[in-house]
C-alpha cells in the first residue's frame, strides 16, 4: 500500500487530505515533526511527503528511500532543500495560486491601518480618552504616498492593482520582470536602491532566497527615507530583526506592520510585541476558509498525481517527471 507522510500541519485534523488519499488506497502517516530525527523516521519509507513548516533539509531528504514527491503546503518552499531533492531526482511541488487575494487584501489592511493610525486611535478611545491619539503628521493619505513594492509575482501584482484604486504612486522592484509588464499593470519599474531611497511605504512580496534573505538590514535600511513604513507578509528572514528594531526605536522607520518574523513564533520578550508604531499578527494573512480548503486539496492531489503516474504541476526544483 503506497504511503503518504504528512510531517506537520496546523489544521484541526487531516480529514480533507484523508478523504482524497484513503479512498484511492493510500495510507496516511502524520506527525508534528520538529526535529531531524523525527522527520527522518517519518519520511524514511514513504512514497510521498507533504510538509508545512518542518525543516526538510538535505539530511532528511537523503533518508528518503522511495519518495516520489515532496509537496509543500503553501507558496514558499524555503523550508525544503530544493537542491538536495533535485540531486535525488525528487520533484518538489508547491501551491502557487494559494491565498493570493487574502494576502493582497491583508497587505492593504496593514497599509491603511498604519497610514490612518487605526490601531493607536482605537486603543486611545478604548482607554477612555478622546481625540487624536498620534501626532497629526502621522495621519497620511495614500494618494500622497510613494509605495514601493518588492516582488512582482502573483501577490505583488494584486497589491499593485489595489493600490492604484487608492491613487498611490506605485513603484516596483523585480529583477526578473520586464519593465513594460510592470508599467502595463500600473506601476513603475525601478532599481532596489531607488525604491528604498524614495518610497514612503515599502511592502515586501518576494520569496526567501539566498539573494533576498536580510534584504532589509542595517546597510539597506540606512538608504531608506526617514519615517518610512514597512510592511512584511512574505517571510520573516527578509528583514534583519535587530536592525529593524533599531530602526523603529530610533524613528528611522515611522512604523511597521508584520505578519511574519525571524524567528517565528515571535519570542515573548521581543520588543516588537509592545511598540506603539508596530502592528503584529501571527502569520495569518493567508487565512480564509476557501483558501485553506484549496491548499489542502491541492497538496493531496499533487501526491496522488506523483503516485499514479499523472503529470505533476508546480514543480519548483527543476526535476523532470516522465
Amino acid at each position: 500500500m503506497p504511503t503518504v507522510a504528512i510531517t506537520d500541519y496546523t489544521f484541526k485534523d487531516l480529514e480533507v487530505e484523508r478523504n482524497i488519499l484513503e479512498p484511492l488506497g493510500f495510507e496516511v502517516k502524520h506527525g508534528q515533526c520538529k526535529t531531524k530525527d523525527a522527520l527522518i523516521e517519518i519520511v524514511r519509507d514513504v512514497d510521498a511527503v507533504i510538509t508545512q513548516f518542518a525543516p526538510v533539509n538535505a539530511e532528511v531528504i537523503d533518508a528518503m528511500n522511495r519518495a516520489k514527491v515532496i509537496v509543500r503546503y503553501g507558496i514558499g518552499v524555503d523550508n525544503v532543500d530544493l537542491q538536495a531533492a533535485a540531486k535525488r531526482g525528487i520533484p518538489v511541488c508547491n501551491v502557487p495560486d494559494y491565498c493570493i487575494d487574502e494576502v493582497a487584501d491583508h497587505t492593504l489592511a496593514f497599509i491603511l491601518a498604519t497610514t490612518r493610525q487605526v490601531v493607536p486611535n482605537s486603543l486611545h478611545i478604548q482607554s477612555g480618552k478622546w481625540g487624536l491619539a498620534t501626532d497629526l503628521t502621522q495621519m497620511r493619505k495614500l494618494r500622497d504616498q510613494v509605495v514601493g513594492v518588492v516582488g512582482f509575482g502573483r501577490i505583488g501584482r494584486e497589491v499593485v492593482g489595489r493600490l492604484k484604486a487608492f491613487h498611490a504612486d506605485v513603484q516596483v522592484f523585480d529583477p526578473v520582470v520586464d519593465a513594460s509588464v510592470i508599467k502595463a499593470a500600473g506601476g513603475r519599474a525601478v532599481s532596489l536602491n531607488e525604491l528604498l531611497s524614495t518610497s514612503d511605504i515599502v511592502t515586501l512580496h518576494c520569496p526567501s532566497t539566498a539573494e533576498t534573505k536580510k534584504l532589509l538590514r542595517a546597510e539597506t535600511i540606512a538608504k531608506m527615507k526617514p519615517g518610512v513604513i514597512v510592511i512584511n507578509l512574505a517571510r520573516g528572514d527578509l528583514i534583519d530583526t535587530a536592525s529593524m528594531i533599531d530602526a523603529l526605536q530610533s524613528g528611522k522607520w515611522g512604523g511597521a506592520a508584520l505578519d511574519v518574523f525571524d524567528p517565528e513564533p515571535l519570542p515573548a520578550d521581543s520588543p516588537l510585541r509592545n511598540m506603539p508604531n508596530v502592528i503584529v499578527a501571527s502569520h495569518i494573512a493567508s487565512a480564509s476558509v476557501p483558501a485553506v480548503r484549496k491548499l489542502r486539496e491541492t497538496v493531496a492531489r499533487h501526491a496522488v498525481a506523483a503516485l499514479t503516474g499523472q503529470p505533476l504541476t508546480s514543480v519548483v526544483n527543476g526535476v523532470k517527471v516522465s
